[in-house]
């Protein structure tokens, strides 16, 4: 059947409108950003060529771009080792964290007992613990590992459980009508209720098991091995080599984003249709 003028009209003005809206989002999220990360740069180039500072000081972007490229291998071989260690931290953090939230949030006498020697672990400073971590486990990878889940084990814990407890009165009075068990319960009604409170402590968790890695190197070693981005900003300072320095904490920082916006992607994923951070998010 020939459409009529105003389903026409409509019709258009639904196609035209694609082009139009995906310019107000890119205007609104990433103009800004995008037009600060330009300004950063050029003061960055122009600031130490005006005031004469030297490059083993203040390097120019364009100083660190050459380090890294000069020095790839080496900065290559780092980002690997480091990726490998907060991995593996990042991910006990996340099932250790997990299980151990559960595992508090099935009974207040557990958690009343356990979860105060949670919040010590957390407070006592890593590099404090780091030298029982190197005898127990050894210089190198392991004690790095145990390092880096250390200092991500905590936020995974802390939201998880209060996700466990902030369970809707109603959906528990619910399960309580039919007679629901403890473990019914957790599975069916508490765990799904605590996924948005899991998800943003694994957020947390992923960046910081990168700076758990990169600390871990500076206070653990690297065992004879090769070393990730801790031990090549370490000899790197040593050398005086601060346009690699600076690459070397670029490459951390670009690690960090990564994890985040990862996770950040699983959560979308798990959460985009049920959840309301995630629906909006996708909007």
């Amino acid at each position: 059947m020939p459409l009529t003028e105003v389903e026409s009209v409509n019709q258009m003005s639904k196609t035209n409108s694609k082009p139009i809206g995906s310019w107000i989002t890119f205007k609104d999220y990433y103009a800004g950003p995008i037009i600060a990360f330009i300004l950063f740069l050029t003061l960055w180039q122009v600031i130490p060529i005006v005031a004469s500072i030297p490059h083993f000081i203040l390097p120019k972007p364009t100083d660190v771009f050459q380090a890294a490229v000069s020095d790839w291998s080496i900065l290559q071989a780092a980002i690997q080792v480091t990726v490998l260690e907060s991995l593996i931290g990042f991910l006990l953090s996340a099932v250790i964290g997990i299980s151990s939230s559960v595992l508090l949030a099935s009974s207040k006498i557990i958690e009343r007992s356990l979860y105060p020697y949670a919040i010590v672990l957390q407070s006592i400073p890593v590099v404090a613990v780091a030298p029982i971590i190197v005898i127990w486990f050894g210089a190198g990878f392991n004690s790095i590992v145990v390092i880096s889940f250390l200092i991500g084990f905590f936020p995974v814990v802390s939201n998880t459980l209060m996700g466990l407890q902030s369970v809707d009165k109603q959906m528990d009075e619910l399960f309580t009508l039919y007679r629901a068990s403890r473990w019914q319960r957790m599975l069916r009604l508490r765990i799904p209720a605590a996924m948005p409170y899991m998800m943003a402590g694994l957020k947390v968790s992923c960046t910081l098991s990168i700076v758990g890695a990169i600390v871990g190197e500076y206070v653990a070693g690297i065992g004879g091995g090769n070393g990730g981005l801790g031990y090549a900003i370490t000899v790197a300072a040593i050398q005086v080599k601060t346009p690699f320095l600076f690459a070397c904490g670029i490459a951390a920082a670009i690690l960090g984003i990564s994890f985040y916006l990862l996770v950040s992607l699983c959560a979308r994923w798990m959460l985009g249709s049920w959840h309301e951070s995630a629906m909006k998010v996708e909007k």
